[in-house]
């Protein structure tokens, strides 16, 4: 039986990406999110947000501590970051937020 991992925190990463970008953006979410729900300790979910205005993609964690790790993990600074970067046309918007209750 499978015990399913209460999310306890929320990595949210809003990016300034042109429209005409977006697709090759969204790829590179396509492309890591498995890896980031298999590997990165404490991951729980992982989606992908679309506005006019930008993207944000939200992530789960069962604390605010593993949230805090993967921005230091080498999946996101070595792969993630370093193909989004060429799509950036501010610097991305980092929050981390617990979850109450």
């Amino acid at each position: 039986m499978t015990t399913e991992k209460k999310v306890g925190a929320f990595l949210e990463i809003t990016m300034y990406v042109n429209e005409s970008d977006r697709a090759a953006a969204a790829a590179v979410y396509t492309k890591y999110r498995q890896p980031f729900l298999e590997d990165i300790s404490g991951a729980v979910s992982k989606q992908l947000l679309v506005r006019k205005d930008d993207v944000q993609v939200l992530h789960g964690f069962t604390s605010v501590a593993e949230a805090e790790g993967y921005l230091t993990s080498d999946l996101f600074n070595q792969d993630v970051v370093v193909e989004l970067k060429p799509y950036f046309q501010a610097a991305p918007d980092v929050r981390i937020y617990s979850v109450v209750g």
